[in-house]
């Protein structure tokens, strides 16, 4: 059983830190906070230059939406990633320190963001028609076309997410999507 959604239906919510703001799309569990979710995936808005909000244990992977992209670049010079390739995934560990310098003007980007231990996740860009693998847990957003999941045709924007394990999923019409797949780890 899946719920649809539609990105411009989400409100708007302030980023961990306060410099910048987001659309959660999905949490799990259902209500966590920032500190206590297993996985977490939103689109977020970067209008100015700025730090990435950090969560200390938490991996990360994000694909430009919208917008030239951005560089994340760690405090001390260390450590430099350039998302500015649209629906490319960039993953990383999101208890870097890092800021964000924004490449010709403001971006949308998606986020997939996992607690270490409990969950694992991927991010990919997907070309309709194809065939998506089982996971745990699945989220999907239309980005162009008209891609169909389960008979649904979605528009750019809308999207599905499943909370309970799906065996594998068709997705027929036309155009691409983000899809984040979850699975559950083995617990020592």
């Amino acid at each position: 059983m899946s719920g649809r959604f539609a990105l411009d239906a989400l409100p708007w919510q302030a980023w961990k830190n306060g410099a910048g703001r987001t659309r959660e799309i999905a949490v799990e569990p259902p209500g966590a906070g920032l500190d206590d979710f297993g996985w977490r995936i939103s689109v977020a808005e970067v209008a100015a230059d700025a730090p990435f909000s950090a969560y200390p244990g938490v991996d990360r992977c994000s694909s430009l939406l919208q917008g030239n992209g951005m560089m994340l670049r760690s405090h001390d010079g260390g450590t430099e990633y350039r998302l500015d390739r649209p629906l490319e995934p960039l993953a990383f560990d999101g208890g870097m320190a890092l800021q964000a310098c924004l490449i010709d003007g403001p971006c949308l980007d998606f986020n997939l963001m996992t607690r270490r231990g409990p969950w694992r996740g991927e991010v990919v860009c997907v070309v309709a028609p194809a065939r998506l693998p089982e996971a745990d847990a699945l989220l999907v957003l239309a980005v162009d076309g008209a891609p169909e999941v389960e008979g649904d045709s979605l528009r750019p924007g809308e999207g599905r997410v499943w909370r309970t394990p799906v065996t594998g999923l068709d997705i027929g019409g036309s155009g691409r999507l983000l899809a984040a797949r979850l699975t559950r780890q083995a617990t020592a």
